[in-house]
């Protein structure tokens, strides 16, 4: 019984028209490029006899393997995902997609975008929407402050800035702040 691992809980099905299209543009990159160049290369290296100690064809098909299990995962995920592509309602409220500055309680203004989990890694002030700081500034309003506890130590951050837009790059923080 030591072996069981309970299931990951699934990440919010959120995402922006800017990451929606990287995600795409990935899996093109996937089938189209990357795909047929390493199937290319294992045909050539299976040409060269024995394979169990062939490295190109070993590194080759573990390449492939690595291809088609990413390929998987971005079609199912892309069929399941929400584009978020309208700016809500209220736009003095935090939701998906806004750009915050928060002062922190060194001083410290830092910004981020609160986007789906699948687009974190196109920009290090993304933030996902499952993450303890995203899920606590939703819903909260400019000049309220929030405390969460991560990792055993207590942060609290005080929202200075708030703005939408349709650009996922940074504004400049003077433009954000209040």
């Amino acid at each position: 019984m030591g072996r069981y691992r309970a299931p990951t809980p699934g990440s919010a099905p959120y995402i922006t028209p800017e990451g929606a299209a990287a995600l795409r543009a990935e899996l093109r990159e996937l089938w189209n490029v990357e795909r047929p160049l390493v199937t290319a290369a294992v045909h050539e290296a299976a040409k060269n006899g024995d394979r169990s100690e062939n490295g190109d064809y070993i590194y080759g098909k573990r390449r492939l393997r690595e291809i088609d299990r990413r390929v998987r995962y971005l079609h199912h995920r892309l069929a399941e995902l929400k584009i978020v592509d309208r700016t809500p309602d209220n736009t003095e409220k935090i939701y998906f997609g806004a750009w915050i500055t928060l002062r922190n309680e060194h001083d410290e203004l830092l910004i981020y975008r609160i986007v789906g989990a699948d687009e974190i890694a196109f920009s290090s002030e993304n933030i996902s929407i499952d993450a303890p700081l995203a899920k606590a500034l939703l819903g909260k309003v400019r000049g309220q402050t929030v405390k969460i506890r991560t990792g055993g130590i207590s942060h609290c951050y005080t929202l200075v800035g708030l703005r939408y837009s349709g650009s996922n790059t940074s504004p400049p923080g003077a433009a954000f702040t209040s």
